[in-house]
């Protein structure tokens, strides 16, 4: 069994005298272990997906299972307790609260498990800031981080209950070069090393080529599957350029 399924997956957005398809019959599978690249262009639909994957947001039609439970059909509460206990999400605008600590921000999914004490929470989310490189910033405030530091310590707070799966919105999209290939590794190390699922969203093929499998939406449907980023990208050119294949 897949850690997720999806079966003819769609997602329609009601705009009043507007309907926008987002997504459209979506059907795929992704085992645990695996490390994936979401790619498309603007409107793709990759950001929809993403959010559908990480239960914030339902989708029109189809079915998502996830872990073999049925996502459709549970309540918010339901889902906000699945979320918080599969997933670790990764922003590419870092999301942190600017008047708290890195050690504060890497707690507070923990500040949901009542089994926690404040003890624990303390040392759980030291022992993953040690693990990013920022045991010496625990006191810091994100205006007292770079940005790279900044993304350190959302991924930090993003493994902190120890998900299943790790989703991430474009993570590098405002880091330098130098500092994007860092947090790369680290996910690449991640994935290796504790078989950490991890979906990424991407429009940057080198970034994309650091995932062992590739996804390329356009126009909310699926155009490639693929572990060779060439053939990825090579989809992804004719779809941007020329439209639909001759």
């Amino acid at each position: 069994m897949a850690l997720i399924e999806l079966r003819n997956l769609g997602k329609i957005y009601d705009l009043g005298e507007v309907k926008v398809t987002a997504l459209q019959k979506v059907t795929l599978d992704i085992a645990q272990g695996e490390f994936v690249a979401l790619i498309g262009p603007s409107g793709s639909g990759k950001s929809t997906l993403m959010n559908t994957l990480g239960c914030l947001d339902r989708p029109t039609m189809g079915r998502y299972r996830l872990a073999g439970v049925e996502v459709g059909g549970m309540s918010k509460d339901a889902l906000a307790r699945l979320r918080n206990k599969q997933i670790g999400f990764v922003f590419q605008n870092f999301n942190l609260l600017s008047r708290t600590t890195a050690l504060e921000n890497v707690e507070i999914p923990l500040l949901y498990d009542s089994g926690s004490s404040r003890r624990q929470r303390r040392k759980r989310a030291k022992e993953l800031l040690d693990r990013v490189g920022l045991g010496d910033r625990l006191d810091h405030r994100p205006n007292q981080l770079s940005g790279g530091q900044q993304q350190r310590v959302a991924i930090a707070r993003a493994l902190v209950n120890r998900p299943s799966i790790l989703l991430c919105d474009e993570p590098t999209g405002n880091l330098d070069t130098r500092t994007s290939r860092e947090i790369m590794a680290f996910f690449r190390q991640l994935n290796k090393a504790e078989q950490l699922t991890i979906i990424l969203v991407t429009h940057d093929l080198e970034v994309a080529r650091q995932a062992n499998r590739a996804i390329v939406l356009v126009d909310g449907g699926v155009v490639a599957d693929t572990t060779d980023i060439n053939e990825a990208a090579a989809a992804l050119l004719r779809r941007s350029v020329g439209g639909e294949e001759a």
